[in-house]
């Protein structure tokens, strides 16, 4: 699969697609007993696994993990586009993208039908790794579908420079780390240097973070780059997850949703951007908002972490901002974390020693770190290995125009914190987004758009109250 494919089903990875919110009738939350934060007092962890087996199954929602242990774990052979072979082990990728929550569902039915343990599962078919994301991570952590790392003997010494936030998103409400991820997702500002040198007299990022170092300052600015015949942003959406990662409470509580001042604020800002003309309303993913990442466009940033760079921003097309190394990065308005990839091993596994070898190389390893952030431009979860590329006169990202940006992530790294997760988080998110368009666009008031909004999570998670947002 292409890069550019690649990023329209990041989804998730990354965000899913924009109206996931407002799928299925039947609630994909795998909640079972779980509270909106994924605890479940009738949770009992039990583990199983063997060396058994001679399929390595993993599922996942794209290509990115089969790249990355295709380019970096040691011995691993590809044999065509879902297939390869460790030693002996055939590995098969199963890759269900995340559209309308086809990827959830697809592994909710496997792990269901194979049980807690995977016991009445045939060895071909037991999974042995799956993925999972911040927006639903709980969801398959405090069950017994994912085995605690310790139980295949991933110590916490493996883990212990991985960024804290990163173990906190898949360890179970008993304290068992049961993921691991090799990346870290703090988020910046992308801004383009030939409309900042044009517009601001300067593209030093000292001079354009002075332009975006709050929401205030954001808006003047936009209006400045408004009277140069520039949009500050793509879209209202660009800016979702620096508000939605600075909230102060989670998107549900006990079963009744409840929307954060922060969600709030979002709104209103962004319809007073769309209004003054400073931004459009382009889904994420959409042609619409990937022709802005080119020279030819009027759009001066956009705010992700490294694997916007690396999957989305078109390195490879000519013509591209990042082709042509135009890019610089800032922190912006407000430090931030978007998506992740969380490598999990499922219970019942009989491939316990290559799973655990694989977590170990993929995500632990000095060495296969510093590989990832050279080949792939990523960041990568390993605070030694940052820390000291971040000091590394030698490195610099062509894309951003040969500055090195990884002192600006490690910053925000340290600082990211999961304090209001749940599970319904990937649906809330994107069918909030999906609603408050046609309020940006004036078609509905926001009464309306609230309502839709609550008709499209009742839909999806039948068990949620939603009448405090109805207005």
């Amino acid at each position: 699969m292409k890069k550019k494919a690649l990023c329209v089903m990041l989804s998730a990875a990354m965000v899913a697609t924009m109206f996931t919110g407002c799928g299925s009738k039947k609630s994909s939350s795998g909640a079972g007993n779980m509270d909106a934060q994924g605890k479940d007092e009738s949770y009992k962890y039990s583990a199983a696994k063997s060396d058994d087996g001679t399929e390595l199954n993993i599922y996942c929602w794209n290509d990115e993990f089969q790249n990355r242990v295709t380019a970096h774990y040691p011995g691993y052979e590809a044999v065509d586009e879902t297939h390869g072979k460790i030693g002996d082990l055939t590995v098969n990728w199963v890759i269900v993208a995340n559209d309308n929550n086809a990827y959830q569902d697809n592994l909710d039915s496997v792990l269901s039908k194979n049980g807690d343990k995977q016991a009445d599962a045939a060895a071909a078919d037991k999974i042995d790794i799956f993925l999972v994301e911040a927006d639903y991570a709980l969801k398959y952590v405090n069950t017994n579908y994912s085995i605690a790392l310790s139980d295949i003997g991933v110590s916490d010494t493996d883990v212990k420079d991985q960024y804290q936030y990163t173990k906190d998103v898949v360890t179970d409400q008993n304290g068992l780390l049961k993921g691991s991820s090799w990346q870290g997702c703090p988020g910046l500002l992308f801004y383009r240097r030939d409309v900042a040198t044009s517009v601001f007299g300067s593209d030093d990022p000292d001079t354009v973070q002075a332009k975006v170092k709050d929401w205030d300052t954001f808006v003047a600015t936009a209006g400045e780059l408004k009277d140069a015949g520039y949009r500050v942003m793509c879209s209202a959406n660009d800016s979702f997850r620096v508000y939605s990662n600075n909230v102060s409470s989670a998107w549900v509580s006990g079963n009744k949703v409840q929307i954060d001042k922060n969600i709030d604020a979002w709104v209103e800002a962004s319809k007073k951007l769309v209004d003054a003309g400073y931004t459009g309303t382009a889904d994420l993913w959409s042609d619409e908002w990937n022709a802005g990442m080119y020279m030819n466009s009027d759009v001066f940033c956009y705010f992700g972490p490294a694997w916007l760079i690396n999957f989305c921003m078109h390195k490879e097309d000519a013509g591209s901002v990042a082709a042509e190394g135009d890019w610089g990065a800032v922190v912006g308005p407000q430090g931030f974390f978007w998506g992740g990839t969380w490598v999990c091993v499922a219970n019942g596994t009989d491939n316990a020693s290559a799973c655990a070898d694989i977590v170990k190389q993929l995500t632990c390893n000095l060495d296969i770190m510093k590989e990832i952030v050279i080949d792939d431009d990523d960041f990568v979860n390993n605070q030694p290995a940052m820390e000291e590329m971040a000091n590394d006169t030698t490195y610099a990202s062509a894309v951003l125009g040969g500055m090195n940006p990884l002192g600006l992530y490690a910053d925000g790294a340290k600082s990211i914190a999961i304090k209001y997760a749940t599970i319904y988080d990937q649906g809330c998110n994107e069918a909030f987004q999906a609603a408050m368009k046609d309020y940006f666009e004036g078609t509905v008031d926001k009464a309306t758009a609230l309502s839709n909004f609550a008709d499209s999570v009742k839909e999806k998670y039948p068990n949620l109250d939603v009448s405090g947002i109805t207005g």
